[in-house]
């Protein structure tokens, strides 16, 4: 599947596709997750003023390109080469480098923040990334990581429903594994639904997720409104909350931010 996405011209430039591995911008059915990701994004960028910063992982590169927006320089990494040169084409503020998150390509104690979102889940040895993440990190420098709560994305599960997926974390999961490598958690926080989604929960059968989801996977149109409401999602329908305001746990998505010593 393929799109086309206004540039900030108002230009048609095409997308990557729509694999299920990533999340994209300017698709209506995509729109629930691209927000869900977005939020975060938005909520964190002022970790990323004046800085400069890795995106490990950097996907379509929208995120990137929108802390460039603060940053003093942001350098996206991406193992995919074909991701690597729609970023070059579309994100010109972007620094973007082929390589893989198991070795990166950078030097050590070279950049202030590190950006990790929804891309731990997906590789094999996290600890290895976690690690070299806090390498090329200055001393006292900023890892942000974001992950699906592996207690509500693949509930009652050993295996990780997506099938990207390696493996899913919980809280205290993704601490220890921050806290292997060095890092000091300096706070955990739980994306939720705000009180808009929580009127969409209730008009589709509880989960406007599993209405999504039942959709992808029999493969059938979707509803006028169900694609009419997920097309109308925005940021502020997600709240961004401390683990100390809300049991953690309940959360969608984990937020963690950390500090090399």
């Amino acid at each position: 599947m393929s799109a086309f996405v206004d540039d900030a011209g108002g230009a048609r430039s095409p997308a990557l596709p729509l694999t299920g591995e990533r999340t994209i911008p300017g698709l209506a059915e995509e729109n629930y997750w691209f927000r869900r990701h977005e939020v975060v994004y938005r909520r964190l960028a002022d970790r990323c003023a004046g800085r400069d910063v890795l995106e490990a992982g950097c996907g379509e590169g929208y995120g990137a390109d929108l802390i460039a927006d603060v940053a003093n320089r942001v350098i996206g990494l991406d193992y995919d080469e074909a991701t690597v040169a729609h970023v070059r084409a579309r994100y010109p503020r972007v620094d973007i480098r082929h390589g893989n998150l198991a070795e990166l390509p950078l030097e050590d104690a070279s950049v202030d923040v590190v950006v990790n979102f929804q891309v731990i889940e997906h590789l094999w040895d996290q600890a290895q990334f976690v690690a070299e993440c806090a390498r090329v990190l200055r001393p006292g420098g900023t890892f942000l990581v974001s992950t699906p709560n592996r207690i509500t994305f693949s509930p009652g599960r050993d295996t990780p429903l997506n099938p990207f997926h390696t493996r899913e974390l919980n809280a205290a999961e993704l601490t220890e594994l921050l806290e292997a490598a060095g890092f000091t958690v300096e706070s955990m926080l739980g994306v939720f639904h705000g009180a808009g989604l929580a009127e969409l929960d209730a008009r589709h059968g509880g989960s406007i997720i599993d209405a999504q989801v039942a959709r992808a996977v029999a493969e059938a149109p979707w509803p006028e409104q169900l694609l009419a409401d997920v097309a109308a999602v925005r940021t502020d329908d997600f709240d961004l909350t401390p683990a100390n305001f809300r049991n953690i746990d309940d959360s969608l998505d984990l937020v963690a931010i950390a500090v090399r010593p």
